[in-house]
């Protein structure tokens, strides 16, 4: 038995700003590049930071009840996405789970949530285990989970006695055709499971941290036990004020409009990485992908481009060494890219063209 403070498990590795701060050209995270969205980021400017939020959150519960069609006692707030992972694994371990099913390649706070627990992790489903993660879209590969056409399905049976939660990052984010953002939650999503919902990636403002989750009709105990696991006041002003503004049609009408350019922009990066000789992982759905560049030296190859201003994402800590994920950036930060990667000791690259509409030559 590990005595206390002797637990000691490896730095979370995440994307975004680091010890060497903003990178010019950030492709290590999955926000909407088109962003920030200006009415949520007025609104978040504009929120009043010298009053304490209302710490049952009425009117904010109400607003997202609606907003999912669900009643308000259904909606728990959090104060991130990573917050809520490891409350709800609390839960768990206090109602006496000892497995945690992750997806093989998936975000890292839910191994390590159930890992500081006790919670022995799989890197795959089952129904035996009390509390099973799934992303949808998956990240960082951006392809469908199996586990959520299973529980959609009915085909990994009951799920009476297990946390399921499906992590939604990444639904409104969606840019093929058959299951793309409408502006309104989809009702593909499995009804039996709890949903973690994270705006601010959508509207590109994932500075603010705020996130909420829907329990399962019927779940009222399990919701209950959530919020009074949770501190006073886990959403500030400013988190209060973007889901506000998540909940309003104009916002949606701008998320709807920024996934057009980002199909754009991700048919012309996917071409660009082609064209460098990466292998492209295919099947994204996403505004993101992943790749294996053409080297032998990656890490050298990663840290001489963050020191020219450009991050990408390496992929290890998912289960996929030589390869790294690239959020969709617009043209400019791709052209960055390429210049910086052929810049490096012995890189050539073909000449590209740009036609102005997104696709090269």
């Amino acid at each position: 038995m590990t005595s206390p403070g002797s637990f000691s498990l490896p730095a979370s590795l995440h994307g975004g700003p680091d010890a060497a701060g903003i990178p010019l050209f950030d492709f290590s995270t999955n926000s909407n590049a088109c962003g920030p969205c200006p009415e949520a980021l007025h609104a978040v400017q504009a929120a009043d930071a010298t009053r304490y939020p209302d710490p049952a959150y009425t009117a904010l519960r109400e607003a997202l009840g609606a907003f999912h069609s669900v009643s308000p006692g259904r909606i728990v707030l959090a104060a991130s996405a990573s917050e809520f992972i490891h409350r709800i694994t609390a839960l768990a371990a206090q109602q006496g789970v000892v497995q945690a099913a992750v997806p093989p390649h998936s975000y890292g706070d839910y191994a390590q949530a159930a890992q500081v627990r006790g919670l022995d992790v799989l890197r795959r489903g089952g129904t035996a285990v009390g509390l099973q993660w799934a992303c949808e879209p998956s990240s960082p590969l951006g392809v469908e989970d199996p586990s959520v056409r299973g529980w959609r399905k009915g085909e990994e049976g009951d799920a009476a006695g297990a946390l399921r939660v499906i992590d939604c990052a990444y639904v409104p984010l969606r840019l093929d055709a058959e299951s793309a953002w409408t502006g309104a939650p989809s009702p593909r999503l499995p009804s039996a499971c709890w949903q973690l919902w994270t705006p601010n990636k959508a509207l590109g403002l994932t500075g603010v941290r705020a996130a909420y989750a829907i329990s399962p009709e019927g779940c009222d105990v399990q919701a209950q036990a959530l919020t009074a696991l949770a501190p006073s006041w886990p959403v500030g002003a400013h988190g209060v004020a973007l889901l506000q503004a998540w909940t309003q049609a104009t916002v949606q009408q701008w998320l709807l409009h920024s996934l057009h350019t980002l199909r754009d922009w991700k048919a012309r990066q996917l071409a660009l990485c082609t064209d460098l000789g990466w292998a492209v992982h295919a099947g994204s759905l996403a505004n993101y992908f992943c790749a294996r560049p053409a080297t032998a030296t990656l890490q050298s190859d990663l840290a001489a481009l963050r020191a020219s201003g450009i991050k990408l994402r390496d992929a290890t800590s998912f289960g996929l060494p030589g390869t790294v994920r690239l959020g969709v950036l617009a043209p400019a930060a791709q052209d960055a890219l390429q210049a910086a990667w052929q810049a490096l000791p012995g890189r050539t690259i073909p000449h590209r063209v740009s036609t102005g509409s997104g696709e090269t030559l």
